[in-house]
């Protein structure tokens, strides 16, 4: 499998960085009570300090939002979504162990992660504009499509696994108590993207050793490294 951006997207932001992972046994993922209690408080005195709109990482998510026409306070990038609600309710729900792991990661970080069931992926993901043609399921169960133009994670048959690029993930391959391989994508944009994915690297991998889920491959995508290949 494969997994890259179009041409197009690096020619509008070669500014971008992308962190991959490939996650094995994910189905094994498990955490102790109060594992994460730590993260979130750090999360917290983060909070305090100032707000999402003075986050570098967040504030270049609003620039690119902003040249795609979109508007910054209606579409926010997952990262900022997790932290607003964070903020107003103290808490986040609970999905899977692996996913609020990825989901404390990504605030900790003020950084969108994604997470794709592989065996929901066909042939590979391209985060590039839609063309017309790709169908896109939402968790009520809706097939939407998205607008030609508007990037998306995309595999070969056309199906969209993210809508306006790092706003919302598809249903259909999102993480479940039978996955056993994820992709895992972080993307930045900011000036410090590549220092601050490393470092978000860094927490994952301690994180996934904790859990008992294995990292079987990765890199960091970039302009002069664009495509990323790995096996099932």
């Amino acid at each position: 499998m494969y997994f890259h951006h179009s041409d197009e997207v690096w020619g509008r932001f070669p500014e971008l960085r992308a962190l991959v992972l490939v996650l094995r046994q994910a189905g094994n993922a498990g955490l102790n009570a109060g594992a994460l209690d730590s993260t979130y408080a750090e999360v917290a005195a983060l909070q305090a300090e100032r707000a999402e709109s003075e986050v570098p990482s967040l504030q270049a998510w609003r620039q690119t939002y902003a040249e795609m026409g979109l508007k910054p306070t209606q579409y926010r990038c997952a990262a900022e979504a997790l932290l607003r609600r964070f903020r107003k309710e103290g808490c986040l729900p609970h999905v899977l162990p692996l996913i609020d792991a990825l989901n404390a990661e990504s605030m900790h970080a003020a950084i969108p992660i994604a997470a794709f069931d592989c065996a929901c992926l066909r042939g590979g993901v391209v985060v590039r504009p839609a063309n017309g043609l790709e169908a896109y399921q939402a968790f009520s169960g809706e097939i939407e499509r998205p607008a030609v133009g508007e990037i998306i994670f995309a595999d070969e048959d056309h199906q969209a696994h993210s809508r306006r690029w790092v706003f919302r993930q598809g249903a259909q391959s999102v993480i479940s108590p039978t996955t056993d391989t994820v992709l895992m994508v972080a993307e930045a944009l900011h000036p410090q993207a590549w220092e601050d994915l490393q470092a978000l690297r860094d927490r994952i991998g301690i994180r996934m050793g904790e859990m008992g889920v294995a990292i079987a491959e990765e890199d960091i995508l970039s302009p002069s490294n664009r495509r990323f290949e790995f096996s099932l």
